[in-house]
């Protein structure tokens, strides 16, 4: 191990603090990641030489939507959480599924909240639903970067010990230097993610529906899959088999539908009949 780790930066979890009021710092990074996905929706959706003939939603939908993703996300990452990862706790303790604002969110259960809204959504507005799971798998990296920053402000979910020269001793898993595995995930999972997103849309993504909600689905099970064997699995869990976690569970599907939605999208034509390349948006 090495002598010297690089300190954990002394971060109050807590921003703004006034009486019973407290701003996290977690909180405000589903508020950026919401926030600026919706700006970037807004953005894609404006830029017809994206779309060509494929139906999209208006502005309006768009700014709609996001109340119906932000409830999704919520419910569905503090219930999976719940379920996925603690369920004898908060049996006993069921009033603790309320503080949302303490931790504990399962992006896996954020994701089957926020596809359950696009379906509500979609139905209700007659929009074509792989168009919402393209633009949502288009944004979605925004809040997985930003959740991820927050979830290493907090110390939480950190990595397996590592003699790594970045390794930070983190407060409360002991002395010894571990991965920062949520900056991998925040690097993998939110920017690589982007940008590999953003490549596909350009390239003419949306009109083949299904492939940009695919690549996104596909990339995320293999980048959540691949930091899981730098990070420590929660400790009421621990491994399900040899070098098997949670994590890769649950991301397993992921990869499979992801797969499956790039190849359904690529057998078929392109909407209009041909694809679009090195537009910019």
């Amino acid at each position: 191990m090495p002598i010297l780790a690089l300190p954990f930066p002394a971060i109050d979890p807590v921003l703004i603090e006034l009486g019973p009021f407290a701003i996290r710092w977690y909180a405000l990074a589903y508020i950026a990641g919401l926030l600026l996905g919706w700006r970037y929706m807004r953005g894609l959706v404006s830029r017809d030489e994206l779309w060509g003939r494929t139906p999209r939603p208006s502005l309006l939908d768009v700014d709609d939507f996001v109340v119906y993703a932000t409830i999704g996300t919520i419910l569905g990452g503090r219930l999976g959480y719940v379920l996925f990862y603690a369920p004898a706790y908060y049996l006993q303790n069921p009033m603790d599924i309320l503080q949302v604002w303490t931790g504990g969110m399962s992006f896996h259960g954020g994701f089957l909240g926020v596809v359950l809204a696009m379906v509500v959504f979609a139905w209700r507005r007659g929009i074509p639903l792989w168009t919402l799971f393209d633009l949502a798998g288009a944004v979605a990296p925004i809040g997985l970067f930003f959740g991820r920053l927050a979830n290493f402000i907090n110390g939480e979910l950190w990595g397996r010990v590592t003699d790594v020269p970045w390794a930070f001793v983190f407060p409360g898993a002991g002395p010894d230097p571990r991965h920062p595995s949520q900056l991998y995930e925040a690097a993998l999972e939110g920017l690589l993610l982007l940008v590999v997103a953003r490549i596909v849309v350009l390239r003419g993504g949306f009109r083949r529906p299904g492939l940009v909600a695919g690549t996104f689905a596909l990339g995320y099970g293999l980048s959540r899959s691949f930091v899981e064997f730098f990070r420590v699995p929660d400790a009421h869990i621990g491994y399900l088999g040899p070098g098997l976690t949670m994590g890769i569970l649950l991301s397993l599907p992921m990869i499979i539908v992801g797969l499956w939605a790039i190849a359904r999208a690529l057998r078929k034509p392109p909407v209009d009949g041909e694809t679009s390349s090195g537009q910019a948006a």
